[in-house]
């Protein structure tokens, strides 16, 4: 009888302890870690420091990425990291910023040309010291060259840009800034290149911070197929008070009319129960829905990740995928998403975790429109780094690469393998 008893508390401890993990397993925030490796700790002098930005691929496999602090003369630098056959990485300055007419706190992301040349823009200093688009350009020596290809006026050229750069098929360029412009709000502009060597800035459309948007920062522009641009605003939008701007920010499109001109179209006003400060790079999925997070609001407040479905009226509806809760699934992400081919999204949050110090996360499609959220990384401080803002890179082998802003003395570049 006395083991009769026994055996059925064992049959039934099991039962619960698999039904613990199988909890713990589909909860959100889940832990599914994979191996994690640092390619390179910054010191905030000449190596540079305060990477805002991802990590972007050369056809070698090098990776390149800005630095907002540091570089021989303390105002930002752009780096290169380069893999060794013994699994290290070498990090080299290929170019230290002035602070005079080549800008200074470089935030934005890179871009490569087919011929191997660097674009991306500053936040400040330029010939008005509101900041620049610039090229670096390899030359045979190994060195580059820096060309300053816009300085911002401050006035309605637009004024300080914090996102990268995209191209379109013509080869002319396309960015926004945070501020300036007709109305002070920002700016999406386009820079045409030149039989000369120059590029001539044009403005598309200036925010006036109502309804429209307001406060382009840190979100790149992206291109639909038809030649359309889409962006996110982190103000403006619906009116009133939302975090430290007015109004809860917007995901706009802006398309070429017939007069040579762009015309604006608001496709979602946020709030502080649907998100606010939609700050991430957006993402198409392959319906031609959009995906992106915001830096606030939510349930908890602490930031999402958000699709507009785009109906067969033509008409977006908003769903949030997945809120943060601010504490170990992360929260507050600064990063926009990325898919892999199985259509799983992968981002940065850059508070929550164990540590407070930001998360890796992934969010899998499930039944019925839902998705499941489990957490790649879990950041520490110290040198394991801490809050990572800069969006998120796959290899050929699946491997993700990003950044952080802070510690690991002053920032790194990661590696998950999963």
């Amino acid at each position: 009888m006395k083991n009769q008893f026994w055996s059925v508390v064992s049959k039934a401890l099991a039962v619960t302890t698999l039904t613990l993990i199988m909890a713990l397993i589909l909860a959100p925030g889940a832990w599914a870690a994979g191996k994690y490796k640092i390619l390179h700790e910054f010191s905030g002098g000449k190596d540079g420091g305060y990477l805002d930005a991802g990590v972007i691929f050369d056809s070698s496999g090098n990776l390149y990425s800005t630095a907002v602090i540091g570089g021989a003369n303390g105002n930002g630098a752009v780096l290169e990291l380069s893999p060794s056959a013994d699994g290290n990485w070498t990090e080299t300055v290929i170019y230290s910023f002035t602070g005079g007419t080549d800008g200074s706190a470089p935030y934005g992301s890179l871009i490569l040309d087919a011929a191997g040349n660097l674009y991306s823009t500053t936040s400040a200093a330029g010939a008005y010291g509101d900041g620049t688009v610039f090229m670096l350009t390899p030359d045979s020596d190994g060195t580059w060259t820096e060309t300053t290809l816009h300085s911002f006026a401050g006035g309605t050229d637009g004024a300080g840009s914090s996102t990268g750069l995209i191209f379109d098929t013509a080869g002319n360029l396309y960015g926004a800034t945070y501020s300036g412009g007709a109305y002070g709000y920002g700016t999406v502009f386009t820079l045409t290149p030149n039989s000369d060597g120059t590029w001539t800035e044009s403005v598309l459309y200036a925010f006036a911070g109502g309804t429209d948007g307001a406060i382009v920062d840190h979100s790149n522009l992206v291109f639909d197929s038809a030649g359309n641009l889409y962006g996110a605003t982190r103000g403006g939008g619906t009116p009133g008070w939302c975090e430290y701007v007015i109004g809860c920010g917007t995901v706009f499109e802006l398309t070429p009319n017939s007069g040579g001109g762009w015309t604006e179209n608001v496709l979602y006003r946020f709030n502080r129960k649907s998100g606010n400060d939609a700050n991430g790079t957006l993402i198409f999925d392959a319906a031609g829905n959009l995906y992106g997070t915001t830096l606030h609001g939510g349930r908890h407040n602490s930031g999402s990740v958000f699709t507009l479905l785009l109906g067969s009226d033509g008409k977006w509806t908003a769903r949030a995928i997945h809120e943060f809760t601010g504490r170990k699934d992360g929260g507050y992400p600064y990063a926009g998403v990325i898919f892999d081919a199985a259509g799983n999204l992968y981002g940065a949050a850059q508070g929550g975790g164990t540590h407070n110090h930001g998360t890796l996360y992934k969010l899998t499609p499930g039944p019925g429109g839902t998705w499941q959220e489990s957490v790649l990384h879990r950041f520490k401080g110290g040198s394991d780094g801490e809050n990572p803002r800069g969006d998120v890179l796959f290899d050929a082998n699946g491997n993700l690469y990003d950044t952080t802003i802070g510690d690991g003395k002053k920032g790194t570049v990661f590696e998950i393998t999963p």
